[in-house]
C-alpha cells in the first residue's frame, strides 16, 4: 500500500493520524482556535469552511485560509465544505463547490481538498483533476446519517472513491445498535487488506466511537477528535483520543 504525504506527515504508515476541525464562524474566531491548537497535540487541522459566514466570498476564504496556513505552521490542513445533504451547514450549487475547491487547491495554503464522492461523477472527476493539477491531495468522502449500508455496500462506495483517483477515501455512518459498528469494521478490514492500495479512513460516527480508537487494528489510516465544538457526532476530545489510541499502538507492538 502506498503512503500519502500531507506537508511532512506520512498518512498509512504507524498510527492513525488524528484530524481536528476548526467549525468557527468567523476569521477571527477561526484564527483564534487555531492559536488554541498550539496547546494540543494533533496532526491535521481541518476547516470545516461550511461553517464560515463569508464561505461564498471566495476572496475572503483565500484571505483566510492564508492567515489561518501561517497560524498552524507547518500542519497540514484539510479543507472541506461539508454540503448539507452530507452533515453540513449550508448548500452550495455543483458549479460554486467545484470554482471553490479549485480556488482553495490552487492558493497553495491547504494540503487537502474534500471532495463529497457522490456530488455527479462529471463534477467530481473535474474537482479531483483541478486539485491534483494543483500538486494537492485529495480526501474523497461519503457520509451516511440515516444508518449503517451493507458491508459489502460501504466496501462499494469506498473502491469506488479509489478507483475515481482519490488519495484518502473516507466513509462515515450512523450506527443503530452494536451490530451496524461491527459491520464498518468488518468493511474496513476488508477494504483495508483486500481491496485497497492507499490509506483509508472510516468511522461510526455516534455510539460509534470504538471505531475512531482502533483504525490502527482495523486498517483506517486517520481519525478525528475535538478541542472544543465537534464537527460529527461522537468525536471525542483529542487529548483522551491520543491517550487511547497510544494505549491500543503498545498493545500492538507487543
Amino acid at each position: 500500500m502506498k503512503t500519502v504525504i500531507l506537508r511532512n506527515l506520512e498518512v498509512g504508515s504507524g498510527s492513525p493520524k488524528v484530524i481536528v476541525p476548526i467549525v468557527a464562524v468567523s476569521t477571527e474566531g477561526i484564527l483564534a482556535k487555531a492559536k488554541e491548537f498550539a496547546n494540543y497535540t494533533m496532526d491535521v487541522v481541518e476547516w470545516r469552511v461550511d461553517f464560515y459566514e463569508d464561505v461564498f466570498d471566495t476572496a475572503k476564504v483565500l484571505s483566510t485560509l492564508k492567515a489561518l496556513r501561517a497560524t498552524l505552521g507547518e500542519t497540514p490542513i484539510l479543507f472541506t465544505f461539508r454540503t448539507k445533504k452530507e452533515g453540513g451547514e449550508k448548500n452550495i450549487s455543483p458549479d460554486a463547490y467545484l470554482a471553490l475547491n479549485t480556488a482553495v487547491a490552487n492558493s497553495g495554503d491547504a494540503d487537502a481538498v474534500d471532495v463529497e464522492i457522490f456530488s455527479g461523477d462529471e463534477l467530481v472527476r473535474k474537482a479531483i483533476d483541478a486539485i491534483h493539477a494543483a500538486g494537492k491531495v485529495v480526501v474523497g468522502s461519503n457520509h451516511d446519517f440515516n444508518g449503517t449500508p451493507s458491508k459489502s455496500d460501504i466496501i462499494y462506495r469506498l473502491r469506488k472513491m479509489q478507483d475515481m483517483g482519490t488519495d484518502i477515501p473516507k466513509i462515515a455512518v450512523m450506527p443503530k445498535g452494536p451490530a451496524d459498528v461491527i459491520t464498518l469494521l468488518d468493511a474496513t478490514q476488508e477494504m483495508a487488506n483486500c481491496h485497497a492500495d492507499r490509506p483509508i479512513i472510516t468511522m461510526s460516527m455516534g455510539k460509534g466511537v470504538i471505531t475512531r480508537l482502533c483504525g490502527e487494528y482495523f486498517g483506517s489510516s486517520m481519525t478525528f477528535g475535538a478541542v472544543g465544538q465537534v464537527s460529527a457526532p461522537g468525536q471525542i476530545p483529542v487529548e483522551q483520543l491520543k491517550t487511547a489510541m497510544d494505549i491500543l499502538h503498545r498493545g500492538l507492538a507487543d
